[in-house]
Formats: structure tokens, C-alpha cells, sequence
């Protein structure tokens, strides 16, 4: 038959260290949804796994009335955040200063966290009436990319006064960035990762906020002596109920185990045996000199068996969350 392989010549590997890189920046792919990292893969192993740590607040740092009783000044309570990945924390700031316009009147100032963890006021343009709009007049500002925001202090008055609580916005989402909001799945295929909606551009240049990672990526070794390999994949199957006049069908879909079979030096020091249990990737070459492989990562499950009369071998499974993809370059 033409065109026709065998696989004598494939080589399967398996996940047999990892990589650290620590907290480093994603990067948007213009959707503020999905943040991508520079690695091929990410490793699920347990120990390993991806420690994502967007910039936000974490606990504390509500805004009150100042309690001295002076004009235009607040109270900001302690506070954690997360920045560039790194719990910090922000001592209580009493009488923190906001500053009112001095024309039109109608001003939002920003309270932010800096990049070296300081509160600071952005303050936005002033207007003759308030906006939802960043950076128009009246409205709130675009704060620095490394910056976080807490609250937002909304001036209708150029009067020196007593900042009541009405004026003080701490929605979050709206005037509050919080790390955990909104919530993010890890693709470890693609190395990324993705929001459950697009995270507000509030910072300077129509930005969303800084999203960091910390990920280890995977490296392959070749289990040698290996034979038999199937990927973890679909299988179908149909059920029929039989009814008054006829049959209904029903068709359901389930995710095989992967396998393969590995010859084994003594089946105890083998270093294949120490991934026991663990969620790895693997690659199968059908062609060891040729480029396309499938990739899949799933719990390594491994069954000994020691013949009197034949080599000692591990019957090991994949259990997978996925199918096997196919990488063809």
C-alpha cells in the first residue's frame, strides 16, 4: 500500500523536569480576555503548577470620612494587593488629601496604588458635569499601567468642605480593582490564560491591568524501550429506548484512557517509576526524524509486572481531560 507507515521508527517522551519562571508579565492579545506567556506549555504537575497574580487589591483599604474632621482629606485603611505578583502591604493612610478643581468644579480623583506600593491621587480632567468616560472632562482618569485603583473620590464644589460619604465610589469592577475579579481559567496547552470577561481599560493607553504569572514549563525525555502507544481519545457509542411505535436513540461520548507498554531496568529505580501518579505531558513522534507528534498531558497510571521468563515492563495508562492534539510543525 502506498503512503502507508509503520511505527518501528516513533519515539514517545515524557514530562521529566520543569522550568521556573517566575512572576513575568502576559501579554494582552488585544481581546483583554486571554493573556499569553511566552512558554510552549505549561506544567500541571502538582508542585509546579501556574500561580497567576493579576495586579489588585487583595484585603483592606476601604475609604471612609476622614475622622479629624478636616476639609478634603479621607481615611484609607491598611490594605494587601497584589503588584508585578508580590503580596504587599500598605500601611492606614489618615487624612490623605484629595485635591478639588478650580474652575468648573466637577472632578473625579482616582486613589492608587503605586508601582512601589505608595497611595497616590490620579486626578482627572475637570468638567461642568460628571462622566463614566475615562479621561474626558468630568470623568475619571486613566491611571498609570502599574498602578492600581481602590476608590474614586467624585467633587462637585471647588469650596474647601468635609469629603461626606456620598462622594467616596469603591464599586468593584467599577471604582475598585481587585485581584480575583473577574475570575480567570489556565489554558496549559496554550500557555495562557483567560478572563470570564474583558478586564476594564482604565490605564493609560486604553490599557487593561498588569496580569503576572509564574509557570514552569515542561522538559521531555524519551522513555526508552517503549511500545504500543494510543492517545487519549473519543469514543461514541448509541443507546435506543425502545417506545410505543418506534425507537428513540440516543448517542453519548466518552474520553478513553491513553496507554503504553515500557520495558523497565529493574522496575524499581526506574526514574519513569517517581512521575507515578503525576499529570504530565507527553509526545508521541509516529516518525522520530519527522516533526509531527501528538501532545497530550493527563495522570500517569503505571501497573508492574516482574515475568520469571521476560523482561520486567510497566503497563501504564494516561488519563486525560482531552484528546491528544496533533502538532504539525
Amino acid at each position: 500500500m502506498g503512503n502507508v507507515n509503520t511505527a518501528e521508527n516513533a519515539k514517545l517522551m515524557y514530562e521529566a523536569g520543569q522550568d521556573l519562571t517566575t512572576f513575568t508579565s502576559l501579554s494582552d492579545d488585544g481581546s483583554g480576555k486571554v493573556f499569553t506567556s511566552g512558554a510552549d506549555l505549561f506544567s500541571g504537575r502538582s508542585g509546579y503548577d501556574v500561580n497567576i497574580k493579576p495586579n489588585g487589591l487583595t484585603t483592606g483599604g476601604a475609604v471612609s470620612v476622614a475622622n479629624s474632621g478636616s476639609d478634603d482629606v479621607v481615611d484609607v485603611a491598611a490594605l494587601t494587593c497584589y503588584l508585578a505578583g508580590i503580596l504587599t502591604s500598605v500601611g492606614v493612610s489618615t487624612d490623605f488629601g484629595i485635591t478639588r478643581g478650580v474652575g468648573d468644579g466637577y472632578i473625579v480623583c482616582s486613589i492608587t496604588i503605586n508601582s512601589t506600593g505608595v497611595l497616590t491621587e490620579v486626578q482627572g480632567a475637570e468638567g461642568t458635569s460628571f462622566s463614566e468616560t475615562r479621561d474626558e472632562n468630568g470623568g475619571p482618569p486613566l491611571i498609570p499601567v502599574d498602578s492600581i485603583e481602590i476608590a474614586q473620590v467624585r467633587l462637585d464644589s471647588t469650596n474647601a468642605a468635609l469629603i461626606p460619604a456620598s462622594e467616596i465610589k469603591q464599586v468593584i469592577g467599577t471604582h475598585c480593582e481587585q485581584y480575583d475579579t473577574p475570575v480567570w481559567e489556565v489554558d496549559y496547552f496554550n500557555a495562557q490564560v483567560e478572563f470570564v470577561s474583558a478586564l476594564p481599560t482604565i490605564h493609560i493607553g486604553a490599557a487593561a491591568k498588569k496580569v503576572y504569572a509564574q509557570y514552569y514549563e515542561p522538559d521531555f525525555a524519551v522513555i526508552s524501550y517503549s511500545y504500543d502507544f494510543v492517545p487519549p481519545e473519543n469514543s461514541h457509542s448509541v443507546n435506543s429506548t425502545q417506545v410505543y411505535g418506534g425507537t428513540v436513540g440516543s448517542r453519548s461520548t466518552s474520553l478513553g484512557q491513553g496507554a503504553f507498554t515500557a520495558m523497565l531496568k529493574d522496575g524499581i529505580s526506574d526514574n519513569l517509576l517517581t512521575f507515578k501518579d503525576e499529570v504530565l505531558w507527553f509526545k508521541f513522534f509516529p516518525d522520530r526524524n519527522s516533526t509531527p507528534y501528538l501532545l497530550c498531558q493527563g495522570a500517569l497510571g503505571i501497573s508492574r509486572t516482574f515475568p520469571a521468563g521476560d523482561n520486567i515492563q510497566a503497563s501504564c495508562t494516561i488519563s486525560a481531560m482531552e484528546v491528544a492534539e496533533g502538532i504539525t510543525t
